[in-house]
């Protein structure tokens, strides 16, 4: 087993390697590999691997991609996230990669899609809705119909016909990937000195640029060695980070919330691969079904999904119960309609709840925290110091 250390930069360079290095390396392994991309926030990735392809995550070029190409095809009062994805896609770090799935999450990420069409990058692009209606009949027919539009593009690549058996395997990898995941935030609950939020990130978000089944045996290692006794613990607050679902913020961002005094025991940062609370069922002979109902029945709480029957702002309030935290932290990506639209309904409830909260807004490149950093040690200092008051809000 590799030290930790060792580890944890692994999933660091990988996490942030715009050349898809892994990714290209495994396609050229083996003659007719497919790689299928797909931006945030959440997509069946099971269907990908099951069709003889590997699915590879791309969330932009953060804060190591200086944006000049993609300043031209969207206006400046947007978020950050497309612009990015166009610099690397005319910068040719996409090039090897085949496909394009565009999870409907909102009208930024809809006309991408378009641009990406219109430029002719990828040998298909697909813009995927998801369903709003949570009714098996109704919404899981129509997101299985969805499923199937991208296997048939999958399949006019490399001719794999998916069989019953093969979607099942790859149900019960991803479902072993969230168990592993969901057992390092456990760890983190009760002991959260023993990895950083930090690294937990890179370790999440190196997955999605490798094949499952590397993933898989690393996140083994690193279960194995947060069982240990490591790390020292601090005097800190544990938060909840909520609303950077999609544009994700810059490393150095995520380190200075917790060098301000914060535990981030949960987040919704890389949100798509925990996205279905348990797990999918793997022995059915109608998988693409079990991952529909799995989608509409166990889904994460998020401002793309509608869910009025359900109301979000419950559902992250348990979050902050389960976890035993002090309170939340709402981090938007500026111009975020959906997490932004979300944040007033989620204030308004906690102020009811009397559940401790401050919010700020970020960008992919980022690199000035000071003001953040000042707000979030504001805001842990004034739990520790007044912790019986019954609201601090910022």
């Amino acid at each position: 087993m590799k030290e930790l250390k060792e580890i944890l930069q692994e999933c660091k360079e990988l996490s942030f390697d715009l050349n898809f290095t892994r990714a290209k390396n495994w396609k050229e392994e083996k003659e007719g590999r497919v790689l299928v991309g797909y931006m945030p926030i959440y997509f069946p990735r099971e269907i990908i691997h099951a069709a003889g392809a590997m699915p590879v995550g791309i969330f932009g070029g953060g804060d190591i991609k200086q944006i000049i190409k993609g300043d031209a095809y969207y206006q400046s009062y947007i978020c950050h996230i497309p612009r990015s994805i166009m610099e690397i896609a005319l910068d040719k770090h996409l090039d090897h990669i085949d496909g394009f799935i565009f999870p409907s999450i909102c009208d930024v990420i809809r006309n991408l899609s378009g641009i990406f069409k219109q430029q002719k990058i990828g040998k298909f692009v697909k813009y995927m809705d998801f369903p709003q209606n949570f009714l098996p009949e109704i919404g899981g027919v129509f997101y299985q119909q969805e499923m199937q539009h991208v296997l048939k593009y999958i399949k006019e690549l490399n001719g794999v016909e998916v069989t019953i058996e093969a979607l099942n395997h790859s149900i019960e990898l991803y479902n072993r990937n969230r168990q592993l995941i969901d057992f390092i935030y456990r760890i983190r609950q009760d002991y959260p000195w023993r990895l950083s939020i930090e690294e937990v990130y890179c370790v999440v978000r190196a997955g999605t640029v490798i094949p499952v089944e590397e993933h898989n045996a690393i996140l083994e290692q690193v279960c194995e060695h947060i069982k240990e006794d490591i790390g020292v613990p601090q005097d800190k607050i544990k938060v909840v980070i909520s609303g950077a679902f999609c544009e994700q913020p810059a490393l150095g961002l995520i380190r200075a919330i917790e060098e301000a005094g914060c535990y981030v025991v949960d987040d919704d940062y890389m949100l798509g691969s925990r996205m279905i609370l348990g797990d999918v069922d793997a022995t059915t002979d109608h998988p693409l079904e079990s991952i529909a109902i799995s989608y509409i029945k166990q889904s994460q709480y998020s401002s793309s999904i509608y869910d009025v029957h359900n109301p979000k702002e419950n559902r992250l309030a348990k979050i902050v119960k389960d976890r035993g935290a002090d309170g939340v932290i709402f981090a938007a990506a500026s111009f975020c309609d959906p997490s932004l639209l979300d944040a007033p309904i989620f204030q308004n409830a906690f102020d009811k709840m009397g559940i401790r909260y401050i919010s700020f807004q970020f960008s992919e490149n980022i690199n000035q925290y000071k003001v953040i950093k000042e707000q979030v040690g504001t805001f842990s200092d004034s739990i520790k110091l007044w912790e019986n008051e019954e609201v601090v809000s910022i």
